[in-house]
């Protein structure tokens, strides 16, 4: 029988491309979007979820479980970017991108850990970010909410190991994807007194989606670790700068290492 496979955000970017290519090999798809009805032409189906919304959680699932007996692998993909000097970001927005990035992920996790542990199986992988391994100039609460993903899945996936539940990190780095036109921009504000360097960085982020990586390379990815029998806590996919900054991160000195980044981004 094929496995069921439920990824949130799987309308467009990377979810879309694991999807198409899940599809491809074999796995039963369920994609999902707050606007399903802009998505007719998907090869798989779309349901409506809104990740921040707990009651659209449970209507998702039970949809889902209305049409499959099982569900096998849940991709906690839906996200937000969102960038600004930190002074400047509203703390609703803050707020919120918490909401998208963590707490969401976190209730979508909760409602199937029950279906999950009848089955006595389960795999969970969470989309995090390399920006999560380390906090970015005018990116301080993207960063901020991924590498708390990354961190409570630590500690989830030890309490359910005994229900033969395995839970993964995959941190992407830089794809092209629509992501920068979804994200939030605090206003590039003219007498800011961080005009010019938040100006020179969004200028940096946003070409580094534009020449970011084919999405086929994390569907790939995402391939291999649901076909690895002991899957590993963090998985990191991306150029190979993006993921060298990680093992520089933990073997350079905190100043040298803010150095770097600080000369990256011309701060």
């Amino acid at each position: 029988m094929s496995k069921v496979v439920l990824i949130t955000g799987g309308s467009s970017g990377i979810g879309k491309s694991v999807g198409e290519y899940l599809i491809a090999k074999g796995y039963k798809v369920y994609g999902t979007s707050r606007n399903p009805d802009k998505y007719p032409n998907s090869i798989f189906p779309i349901l409506e979820l809104d990740v921040t919304d707990e009651q659209s959680i449970s209507q998702c699932v039970n949809a889902l479980m209305q049409k499959e007996t099982n569900l096998d692998i849940l991709i906690n993909n839906a996200g937000a970017g969102i960038t600004g000097p930190f002074e400047e970001i509203p703390s609703e927005e803050m707020k919120q991108n918490f909401e998208t990035n963590f707490f969401g992920p976190l209730e979508v996790i909760k409602r199937v850990l029950p279906l999950m542990r009848r089955q006595k199986s389960g795999l969970i992988i969470n989309i995090t970010s390399i920006a999560g391994y380390m906090g970015l100039p005018y990116r301080s609460v993207y960063s901020a909410s991924k590498g708390a993903l990354e961190i409570i899945t630590e500690a989830i996936r030890m309490e359910i190991k005994p229900f033969n539940i395995e839970m993964v990190n995959v941190a992407p780095g830089d794809f092209a994807t629509n992501i920068a036109a979804g994200r939030y921009h605090a206003p590039l504000l003219e007498d800011s007194p961080y005009n010019i360097t938040y100006g020179k960085t969004l200028e940096m982020m946003n070409a580094h989606v534009d020449e970011g990586s084919d999405p086929a390379l994390m569907a790939q990815a995402i391939f291999k670790i649901i076909n690895t029998e002991r899957p590993k806590i963090h998985y990191k996919v991306g150029a190979f700068m993006q993921k060298s900054s990680i093992v520089l991160k933990r073997i350079l000195p905190d100043k040298v290492y803010e150095k770097l980044l600080m000369n990256h981004y011309k701060l």
